[in-house]
Parts: structure tokens; C-alpha cells; sequence
């Protein structure tokens, strides 16, 4: 699937749950990295799915007030703009921005995330 600037629609409102996350295959997003979108306190946000620490997805990681940790080494990665939060993360991991519209979550990979 290719990305247009109207993005991909990627689930449903309701089928990821609180604090839970949908990872989306690079070969679905033509992005050089699969896509985490998680869901956490009532929003949603989306980073490149890869720690930038380690090889671990961070799709399978605790997410919690407001930030993603890596289930490998426990860094924790800020969910707006993929910022480390603490060691041993030094390198942020890139945000897209995706968007909820017609009972769907949206997906625009590689444009950057909004506030």
C-alpha cells in the first residue's frame, strides 16, 4: 500500500485498547520500519516500531503516562515526539503522525506528528 497525504486507515476506533499498541508492518506502510501506533490515555500516537537502543519492538513494550518502554532494556521513549526519557536510549526514534476521522486511526507514515 502506498502513502498518499490522506494516510492509511489502520484500525478502528475500539480495537486497540488502553494501553495497548498495533503494530503496522513496514510492507504495509512502505516505511523503512514497521509502525507502533499505540493508544494511551485516550489518544493515539505512532513511532518507528524499532528501539533505537536495541533490536526490540517497541509495539510490545508498557505503555504508560504518556511514554513507551522497551520490553528489552527498559528505556523509555516519549509517545508525541520519540525522545528518550532515560538510559540507555540517547537516540529518539521518529514519530508520524496519525489522526483519528470516520470511526478510524489513521496513519500518515512518515509525516511528522502533530501537537
Amino acid at each position: 500500500m502506498s502513502t498518499t497525504s490522506t494516510g492509511m486507515r489502520v484500525a478502528e476506533v475500539g480495537d486497540i485498547e488502553e494501553g495497548e499498541a498495533l503494530k503496522v508492518p513496514a510492507a504495509t506502510t512502505g516505511h523503512g520500519d514497521a509502525i507502533a501506533v499505540f493508544h494511551d490515555d485516550g489518544a493515539y500516537y505512532a513511532l518507528d516500531d524499532t528501539c533505537s537502543h536495541g533490536q526490540a519492538s517497541l509495539s510490545e513494550g508498557w505503555i504508560e503516562g504518556g511514554e513507551v518502554e522497551c520490553p528489552l532494556h527498559s528505556a523509555r521513549f516519549c509517545l508525541k515526539s520519540g525522545q528518550p526519557q532515560c538510559m540507555p536510549a540517547t537516540v529518539a526514534v521518529r514519530p508520524h503522525r496519525v489522526e483519528v476521522r470516520e470511526g478510524g486511526i489513521w496513519l500518515y507514515p512518515g509525516q511528522e506528528a502533530t501537537a
